[in-house]
């Protein structure tokens, strides 16, 4: 970071020999030095180039106008202004907490000016560094020798070796010396929430909106753990949304409670809708827990906020109607809803404290924002034992935690702050919705078939679309008025087959055939439906990968059109079984998987799948407990009927739970199973097309193995 961008004065002679002497001295001091050609392309390259650390200009050409515009692109960037005897200098107080230094044009004078903007840059990047990551810079580079842990002492051990080398010039030498002990006390203790520790958690907080963050190395996962552990105690009775991530399965398995599930819609396209508002009424939740054996009033409630879709609530109803004392929202897949007004009124940390409630939001800091893998922050509201919950951190928590994805954390709450950060998500909600005029403008002008995309007819300026009683496009019949509404960076592609309100066409491409065609050409898809492709236009997005994205909508459109053999569209379709696809042609495959699930009414199988919840004979944890004493056995999946399912069973897509561990399928309940068959029968048709079931093995013979409680009558391992 040492761009300096020099606007020179046009056409004066004078202020030309110390800009000139000027220049050699910042060469001296390690400067790069850039001459943009005016105001404009100055601007331009500020906002597309953050390594440019200042900016030296004519006050009289240029004065404060130039200085506000930059400011609104990034409020900290030092400026320098050069001024002679005659120059005016009406700086208001407001603008004078601009980062703004003046020099006189003089000769000879160049390199003390040069030691300064060295001394000014510096307290720049000591500025937008934080705190614990920037005491990990200055501990990698002081070089100490340690004697404790890791082993390979700063990348030192993998350099004694072949393999290690490999390994060590791959990941480059400050990765591995950044990779320290957790005995290096300068850095503080995420365990003690320390020193540079502390500091990083009070100003993640600050950044977020929160009164109190928590910093997390092991995922999200992790994080709805840890929140769940101190918010439930054994015993309790805890509200969860079905919709849930697995983790907060798990949870259950290993926590004593009784669950409550708050039941979402879904749409005939299989996309993930909300929880009704009638569900967090306290009328409803009585009548859930006179249905509950063992149940009481819930102490807790955990919200799935965004769904995998992108469905975002309106969480100050949620948090004024549920009536428990603390509420958690799953905010996995929305780490950035602080940062831009549309999302206003739609995050946990949203608004002021909620009287008599605590509570959570816990983000996915890697998912959509700029942090290694495994980075989640726990983001609390609300007065809580810290004590208490400090242990439920620990206890999920290793005491080895990995320094670079602790800064990871910080940095990208870093990123987030001020103008640049508000710039930065603007940008991407921008980029979402040039794609989505794009596709919308391709499917007009398009022969024949197209794309379509789920969104509003009109897209206009950047919003979150409300999911409104009426409106046709969204295809969830029962929706509330100011509930739900459509994240612009979700974009969710259709793919010609279903309607909106599940009317199947006589001819389909199914999205699995999409996006396997993506695949092969390094597009990857974040979720496939059955007629539906979903794609995260997040803040690492640029315009070249959107339109590898649009070139390869595109190219499908042209080979299928062209009907050409699965062996040239598909190759490692193909080389799943060539015997089968020897002679096979797009079209021919894409209407076979159709008509099979036209077959067995997609639709209807699906809402009636999700409609129904299985009995619940046992708690996931009494099942667990079960399980971990061998009282299980393995059955096909077709015989779960009347059998307890000892694991989750979530079928990808859509990637949220059908079966809970202790749930047995009744004949009520049937369509669940018959939606995990109709997914099974896919795949015996069509090699390579078989559904990932998570809590199902699939063997040899390309049948679903599942485990089930050995005994048919479970109540007697209730205790």
């Amino acid at each position: 970071m040492n761009i300096i961008a020099i606007m020179g004065p046009h056409e004066v002679f004078y202020k030309d020999q110390p800009i000139r002497e000027l220049h050699d001295a910042l060469i001296t001091q390690g400067f790069q030095l850039i001459y943009p050609k005016n105001a404009d392309d100055l601007l331009k390259l500020i906002e597309h180039n953050p390594r440019i650390c200042g900016v030296i200009f004519d006050w009289d050409e240029y004065s404060l106008d130039l200085c506000s515009e930059i400011n609104q692109l990034n409020e900290y960037l030092p400026l320098y202004a050069f001024i002679n005897t005659h120059s005016s200098l009406d700086v208001s107080i407001n603008e004078m907490r601009m980062a703004l230094w003046f020099f006189e044009y003089a000769l000879n004078a160049a390199d003390d000016i040069a030691q300064r903007i060295r001394q000014y840059t510096d307290e720049y990047i000591d500025t937008i560094t934080p705190p614990l990551t920037r005491a990990l810079f200055t501990y990698v580079k002081e070089g100490k020798y340690t004697f404790c842990t890791p082993g390979h002492m700063a990348g030192t051990a993998f350099q004694k070796s072949p393999v290690g080398t490999l390994f060590y010039d791959f990941f480059g030498a400050n990765t591995l010396k950044a990779d320290i002990s957790i005995s290096v006390t300068e850095l503080g203790s995420l365990l003690d929430h320390t020193g540079p520790h502390l500091e990083a958690e009070e100003y993640v907080a600050r950044t977020f909106g929160a009164e109190q963050s928590y910093m997390v190395t092991n995922g999200t996962s992790t994080s709805n753990k840890i929140v769940g552990m101190y918010a439930a105690p054994a015993g309790s009775t805890v509200l969860i949304d079905r919709n849930c991530h697995k983790s907060l399965t798990h949870l259950l398995m290993m926590s004593d409670l009784v669950p409550i599930w708050l039941k979402p819609t879904r749409n005939p396209l299989g996309i993930l809708g909300g929880i009704p508002q009638q569900e967090f009424t306290k009328e409803s939740i009585a009548l859930k827990v006179a249905q509950t054996e063992h149940a009481s009033w819930p102490v807790h409630a955990v919200i799935t906020n965004s769904t995998y879709d992108g469905l975002l609530y309106n969480t100050q109803y949620i948090k004024e109607t549920l009536d428990v004392p603390s509420i958690h929202f799953d905010s996995a897949w929305v780490p950035y809803t602080n940062f831009h007004p549309i999302y206003a009124g739609k995050s946990g940390m949203s608004g002021e404290r909620t009287p008599g409630k605590v509570i959570y939001e816990t983000q996915s800091t890697h998912k959509l924002l700029a942090a290694f893998s495994q980075a989640s922050l726990i983001h609390i509201k609300g007065d809580y034992d810290e004590q208490t919950f400090n242990e439920a951190y620990m206890m999920h928590t290793t005491t080895s935690p990995n320094y670079s994805i602790v800064a990871s954390i910080e940095t990208a709450a870093a990123m987030l702050r001020g103008n640049p950060g508000k710039r930065l998500i603007n940008r991407s909600v921008e980029r979402a919705l040039h794609f989505r005029r794009e596709v919308q403008r391709l499917r007009e002008e398009c022969d024949g078939w197209f794309f379509d995309i789920w969104q509003p007819e009109a897209v206009g300026e950047a919003e979150c679309w409300p999911i409104e009683p009426g409106d046709d496009w969204h295809g969830f019949t029962d929706a509330d008025h100011d509930h739900m509404y459509l994240d612009p960076i979700k974009v969710t592609i259709l793919t010609p087959g279903m309607s909106e309100q599940g009317v199947m066409a006589d001819e389909g491409i199914p999205a699995a055939l999409v996006a396997k065609f993506l695949d092969e050409r390094g597009v990857v898809v974040e979720k496939t439906g059955p007629y539906n492709l979903l794609f995260l236009f997040s803040i690492g997005i640029d315009k070249t990968k959107a339109m590898s994205l649009l070139r390869g909508l595109t190219e499908f459109k042209r080979s299928y059109d062209l009907n050409l053999r699965v062996k040239n569209m598909l190759p490692d379709l193909y080389a799943e079984d060539p015997d089968f696809y020897r002679t096979m042609r797009i079209q021919m495959l894409a209407q076979g998987i159709h008509t099979l699930i036209r077959q067995h009414d997609l639709p209807r199988l699906m809402l009636q799948a999700f409609a129904m919840l299985p009995e619940m004979k046992m708690t996931p944890h009494q099942m667990f407990q079960q399980q971990v004493k061998g009282n299980v056995e393995t059955v096909d999946i077709s015989e779960l009927v009347g059998r307890v399912s000892a694991n989750m069973i979530l079928p990808y897509p859509p990637g949220v739970p059908l079966v809970m561990p202790g749930e047995m399928i009744t004949e009520a309940s049937r369509p669940v199973l018959d939606f995990l068959l109709m997914l099974c029968t896919i795949g015996e048709h069509y090699p390579g097309f078989e559904t990932d079931i998570h809590g199902a093995t699939l063997n040899e013979e390309g049948r679903y193995l599942v485990r089930v409680l050995k005994t048919e009558r479970p109540e007697e391992f209730r205790n």
